[in-house]
């Protein structure tokens, strides 16, 4: 009694390795983009950091009873205010923030630009922090642009 061992055909590794190949072209762009899609998540993090930050700072400077440009410590670091929000600059907001500068520059001008540094492209990768233009209104961020993350 013979027995047989049978093994795929030609025809059949080729049919498995075509359908492998289409699979891949269609599910490789997915996964591609998932460094940016990070990379955005990241940043839109960021961006809801600075808003608590700022109004947490706001809450800080009216819980203490102080003018709306009084400066106010936090954790022994002096923060600048104006209107009763953090100036945007090193001093107001950056003084605030604590994040890996590795991962996130910002302009340190006003208004703040933060920037994801390795982004594809930086510039369409960030948002910005304005200080609050009067006492009636708050400090402003920007929906974070994530086109370039």
């Amino acid at each position: 009694m013979q027995s047989a061992s049978r093994g795929f055909t030609l025809v059949e590794l080729v049919v498995v390795i075509i359908i492998l190949g289409i699979l891949s072209a269609f599910a490789a762009p997915k996964f591609i983009n998932v460094q940016g899609s990070a990379r955005g998540a990241a940043l839109k993090g960021l961006g809801a950091a600075v808003t608590s930050a700022a109004t947490l700072a706001n809450a800080l400077q009216q819980a203490q009873g102080l003018s709306g440009g009084a400066s106010i410590t936090v954790e022994g670091a002096a923060v600048t205010m104006i209107n009763s929000y953090p100036t945007a600059n090193a001093a107001g907001i950056g003084a605030l923030l604590r994040y890996d500068t590795n991962v996130f520059t910002s302009s340190g001008s006003t208004p703040v630009t933060f920037q994801v540094t390795a982004a594809t492209t930086p510039a369409s990768c960030s948002f910005t922090y304005a200080a609050a233009a009067s006492s009636t209104l708050p400090a402003t961020v920007s929906t974070p642009t994530t086109t370039g993350c």
